[in-house]
């Protein structure tokens, strides 16, 4: 299940996870992903991609109807969840809805990998100063992992793969 911020690039990090080019549908405006999507890998799981949190550029009354969709997708999948993917951008600081967010993996038990999106659009030393931040945010106090990508250049994709295998595998799925 990937969880994140409108435009922080969740459709292109499936895009690029699964090398599917346009699959997920990407854009430069914000919340362009508005409903629930799924991706179906290997006939045995699914990525699930929920709309963006945050600022999007659609109509309040929209944005309003994602909060139940996006509780009710979670509720209902909550235990067949074997990782989470919250998706944050590497350029900048964790906003309260992704402190919110992550806070909410916890407090449910849920497995969860940061993915930290953008890093290519870094120099070398900003990635390591964005890397340090977001484990010093997301996970100091020992709870998950933290992971730099980039959907364009391939920059930790292996990475994500190895914390979704080991994931799966415990969860009793082979794919």
């Amino acid at each position: 299940m990937l969880l994140g911020r409108s435009n922080v690039g969740k459709s292109a990090l499936i895009n690029r996870l699964l090398g599917v080019r346009g699959l997920a549908r990407t854009s430069s405006a914000p919340g362009r992903t508005q409903s629930v999507n799924f991706y179906r890998v290997n006939e045995r799981w699914n990525f699930v991609d929920l709309p963006g949190y945050g600022y999007a550029r659609v109509p309040l009354a929209v944005r309003e109807s994602w909060k139940p969709m996006i509780e009710g997708a979670l509720a209902r999948r909550r235990a067949r969840i074997a990782l989470a993917l919250l998706v944050v951008d590497a350029r900048h600081a964790a906003s309260d809805l992704d402190r919110t967010m992550h806070d909410w993996l916890r407090a449910e038990g849920l497995p969860f990998l940061v993915v930290a999106t953008k890093s290519d659009r870094m120099s070398g030393n900003a990635r390591a100063v964005a890397q340090r931040r977001v484990r010093e945010e997301f996970t100091a106090d020992g709870f998950g992992d933290a992971v730099l990508v980039s959907a364009e250049s391939g920059l930790g994709i292996e990475a994500v793969w190895r914390h979704l295998d080991r994931a799966l595998e415990g969860a009793g799925v082979r794919g």
